[in-house]
């Protein structure tokens, strides 16, 4: 039977303590050891992320704050250049990482055929629904990103809540011609789940990106870049994630954002332990710290959704929930090198 990633029944669930996986007997310390139990840990970390460098750097200060001993270094890039150097390295014989954190769940399904991940139960999946760890245990949800509308409000160029897009449907409005951006999902991860999930839906599929394509819509190589073109003007809509806008508008940039009225899609962003990962059970800790009420704590801080049924936030995610739009994850695992190959057609790429 086919399993369906919807956010209407994950975040519903995360409300409610549920029991997770069984610990693993290698996996570092509970949280609530005592500080001299954490000296004891040295050398380094590595993780492999497309998540935004300003959250990277927080979850790397905290970490070394907690755990003097051990530096946590990063990579950081889209999504897709996190796979191209995955791929490289694992063709040399291993990949560098630790840890690998992208946007989109089904390319983990990808890793674990490919034999990229180990299986890993975390000591922290008390507190994080089912319907965010792998079945099989080879990757966890670390957040929850959700794919939108942003706009610019420059006076004199951009517009108005009232006008801007509150559905799909209508980016494909004629009064948009060449002034929406989105991100090329052959580089970012997040807008590539989007794209498959909406390729995959009966109500859009090609059809949709054809209508945007002859909308004149343009493609960025990056998710910052996206970002960065609507709050500049280059653009009056972007179809954008909910945590880089939140991230620009508190430093003052000129948008905003929303989610749209109906078919809403989230992805769980999950985190992995590589197999045979350089830095042995470091590669548990940082996975531990991550998934912990501290490490959901600091990406809350920096606008992201925790997976966590303990963690407090300033969102309201049983309205994102009725919102979402069901999204076979299966076939997502399956079939996105085909629904990306469509889209690359669909653009002449």
């Amino acid at each position: 039977m086919k399993r369906f990633l919807s956010l209407a029944v994950a975040s519903m669930l995360v409300l409610a303590t549920l029991v997770g996986c069984g610990g693993n007997k290698t996996s570092a310390p509970a949280q609530n050891d005592t500080s001299s139990t954490e000296q004891k840990y040295s050398g380094k970390v590595m993780l492999y992320s497309s998540m935004q460098e300003e959250q990277l750097q927080a979850v790397k200060d905290a970490f070394e704050k907690k755990y003097p001993g051990v530096t946590m270094d990063f990579y950081f890039a889209s999504g897709g250049k996190v796979i191209t150097k995955m791929t490289t390295e694992a063709q040399a014989g291993q990949i560098d990482a630790d840890i690998i954190w992208l946007g989109d769940p089904s390319d983990y399904e990808g890793f674990k055929k490919l034999g990229y991940l180990q299986t890993y139960s975390s000591p922290e999946a008390d507190h994080i629904a089912k319907e965010y760890i792998d079945k099989d245990g080879y990757y966890t949800a670390a957040r929850l990103v959700t794919m939108g509308v942003s706009w610019c409000t420059l006076p004199g160029v951009g517009i108005t809540d009232d006008e801007a897009p509150k559905t799909w449907d209508e980016l494909c409005d004629p009064k948009w011609k060449d002034q929406i951006v989105m991100t090329d999902p052959t580089q970012a991860s997040t807008t590539k789940y989007w794209m498959a999930s909406m390729m995959q839906s009966s109500k859009y599929g090609k059809d949709f990106f054809q209508k945007l394509r002859d909308n004149g819509v343009k493609l960025e190589s990056g998710t910052t870049a996206t970002h960065n073109k609507v709050a500049d003007g280059s653009y009056k809509v972007g179809v954008c994630l909910d945590y880089v806008s939140a991230s620009l508008m508190d430093q003052g940039s000129p948008l905003k954002f929303h989610y749209t009225n109906s078919d809403v899609v989230t992805m769980t962003s999950p985190i992995g332990l590589v197999k045979n990962n350089p830095n042995g059970d470091n590669g548990k800790l940082l996975y531990d710290f991550i998934l912990s009420k501290e490490g959901q704590e600091v990406l809350v801080s920096k606008n992201l959704v925790s997976v966590r049924d303990d963690v407090k936030m300033n969102i309201d995610t049983s309205r994102i929930a009725s919102l979402n739009m069901p999204v076979d994850f299966n076939d997502l695992a399956d079939n996105t090198p085909n629904y990306l190959n469509d889209f690359n057609a669909i653009w002449g790429k």
